[in-house]
């Protein structure tokens, strides 16, 4: 059991929240937690959500994008408040996750509110293992539903992390790309070349994580070096 102890808006549509464990938990950076809730008549559901934060062993950050025929999603955003307690296990994953003594150029894919777990890996990055080379492409469909704006604008502005931004939908005043789909063209020239030998995480939907996968491969990087995490 958990309790929520504190809570930011990502989005229109996304909420943090951070919650104080029962005991102290070592969690790989890009891991998960199921969520469990449990109605008064006794009917309970459960679902995953990643990690957006594993820096502290007492408390963890779960970012959850609400999904309108949801079961769990619009309890978590819209409804429960700091103090209340949520029933969790994990965490969970071992393929889609970064350890901080790895020190393998690492290539960041994230569409959407695939950014989370990608997140919890940039910021165990900072803290443990800044010489490590990252790079982040994020696609979004409008700049109001960027996740982690100020922290990603900090990191940018202080160089420190590479990162390019698509907007597919609505792109801010001063973008000079009209928005859209981010192509294989766009995707080999900002991100890590094959040369390097790269892992590669991308996360968000089937459509996304199979269109980046594709143009990674036919970069000339090793499939066995990409890891896909999938949502929707």
């Amino acid at each position: 059991m958990t309790t929520v102890i504190g809570d930011e808006w990502q989005s229109p549509t996304a909420r943090t929240l951070r919650l104080a464990l029962s005991e102290p938990v070592h969690a790989e950076a890009g891991a998960h937690v199921d969520i469990r809730l449990t109605a008064a008549d006794g009917y309970s559901t459960a679902r995953a959500y990643s990690l957006s934060d594993v820096r502290e062993t007492r408390t963890v950050e779960v970012t959850v994008e609400r999904t309108e025929d949801g079961e769990v999603s619009p309890y978590l955003v819209d409804v429960v408040e700091i103090g209340e307690p949520l029933e969790i296990s994990g965490p969970h994953g071992r393929w889609f996750t970064w350890n901080i003594e790895d020190a393998q150029p690492v290539q960041l894919i994230g569409g959407g509110s695939g950014i989370v777990p990608l997140m919890s890996m940039i910021r165990m990055r900072e803290l443990w293992a800044p010489q490590t080379r990252f790079n982040l492409v994020y696609s979004i469909r409008s700049p109001e539903r960027r996740y982690f704006a100020a922290e990603l604008r900090q990191l940018t502005e202080h160089n420190r992390l590479p990162i390019n931004i698509f907007h597919t939908r609505v792109a801010p005043e001063d973008d000079t790309r009209p928005p859209g789909r981010v192509t294989a063209d766009e995707l080999i020239e900002a991100t890590i070349p094959p040369e390097a030998q790269p892992v590669i995480y991308i996360c968000g939907t089937n459509g996304f994580v199979e269109h980046c996968a594709t143009a990674m491969v036919a970069a000339g990087h090793a499939a066995g070096r990409i890891r896909t995490e999938r949502f929707g």
